[in-house]
């Protein structure tokens, strides 16, 4: 039994990812190449539909900081979703957020040119998490949850 070419693991976002991912900039929609010919026309600019699921494409530039190569560390996530998705979280940084994705698969990849060639991963999530609230602590170190009377 083979495993057919583009098929989508199921990947748990701790496991792929145990630093967490910070998220550069803003979610855009990705759109298909248009030509000068197409500009020129005046035809719509067409937002990418995901083959396998129908939903629209979203794309997101994130940085790995668990990633020890450079030039591996930043890459672009494609989010599939029909409405574009917002973050949860609010900004560590101006431009920059820490994120937790859901329903995230990773496709393998050949990446690199020649003889530099390496295993690499597509990524695709169908949005983002919830902030976690239960990491927001007071100054007096407690949860921000008022105590119940016994």
């Amino acid at each position: 039994m083979a495993i057919d070419k583009g098929h989508r693991f199921d990947i748990d976002f701790d496991h792929a990812f145990p630093q967490g991912l910070v998220m550069v900039g803003e979610v855009s929609p990705d759109n298909e190449y248009q030509s000068r010919e197409d500009r020129a026309a005046s035809r719509p600019v067409r937002q990418r539909v995901d083959e396998v699921t129908g939903k629209r494409q979203w794309k997101v530039m994130v940085t790995d900081p668990a990633e020890t190569r450079a030039k591996r560390a930043s890459f672009e996530i494609t989010l599939l979703a029909d409405v574009q998705p917002v973050p949860t979280t609010s900004e560590a940084l101006p431009g920059m957020r820490p994120i937790e994705l859901d329903g995230l698969t990773a496709e393998p990849r050949v990446a690199g040119q020649g003889e530099f060639k390496y295993q690499s991963y597509v990524f695709r999530a169908t949005g983002f998490k919830q902030a976690n609230s239960n990491a927001k602590t007071s100054r007096s170190g407690g949860t921000g949850e008022t105590p119940k009377a016994a």
